[in-house]
């Protein structure tokens, strides 16, 4: 173990290292997001806009930004140098559980306690497009370029690739015995891996072949 972290007054959420190494981003009950330094621990900005507890918080690609989600039902987004807040993404109906940049920094995925993912402009913050029909959406994830979305549900054992665009449905990952999903996609948009908390496996899955089905790869080994 290099560095234990500490200072918040609550139960810690989440956590990520920054593009560069250098920092890291902790989103807590108590309400704030914390940036520390890696190698001191030293708490360098602390985000204290929300009113309910941060589920998660995630930087930019180019570690500028930092986006936070919120049981207040918003996800924040954030200067990460001078905590400034730069725009508030407002829409979902229940606690925002998860908030991602894309890869190119120009769009917002959130997930919410509401069944639904969103994408936003990440500088406007307004809301493009809306993704409904999972059972109570855990993780949303985009691909490399930008064009799919994967998300997952704790009610179900079903996991989606989404055009990013339109919301629509492409592709439907069901083998997982449980809900409590998790997933993310490959570097180049090909795989998903997908994680069960309660059946215990992960998966690999292609989804060039065949957008439905798809084939698992690597099951329970």
């Amino acid at each position: 173990m290099l560095t234990t972290f500490s200072g918040h007054g609550n139960k810690v959420n989440g956590a990520e290292i920054s593009p560069d190494g250098g920092r890291i981003v902790i989103a807590s009950d108590d309400k704030t997001a914390q940036v520390l330094d890696v190698a001191t621990g030293e708490t360098l900005t602390t985000f204290s806009g929300h009113w309910d507890k941060v589920n998660g918080a995630h930087f930019s690609s180019d570690g500028g930004r930092i986006v936070t989600a919120s049981d207040d039902k918003t996800a924040q987004v954030w200067d990460a140098a001078s905590v400034k807040d730069l725009v508030k993404l407002a829409g979902h109906e229940g606690g925002v559980l998860s908030a991602t940049f894309s890869h190119d920094d120009a769009r917002i995925v959130t997930t919410s306690a509401d069944k639904t993912s969103r994408v936003w402009d990440a500088t406007t913050g307004e809301s493009l497009t809306t993704l409904a029909g999972d059972d109570g959406v855990f993780i949303s994830d985009f691909s490399a370029d930008g064009k799919r979305i994967v998300t997952t549900s704790w009610d179900s054992a079903v996991v989606r690739v989404r055009d990013a665009g339109t919301g629509k449905s492409l592709v439907v990952l069901s083998g997982h015995e449980l809900g409590g999903t998790g997933a993310q996609f490959g570097p180049d948009g090909t795989r998903v891996v997908t994680w069960s908390t309660k059946d215990k496996t992960a998966r690999v899955w292609d989804i060039r072949a065949s957008l439905n089905p798809a084939t698992p790869l690597l099951g329970n080994r």
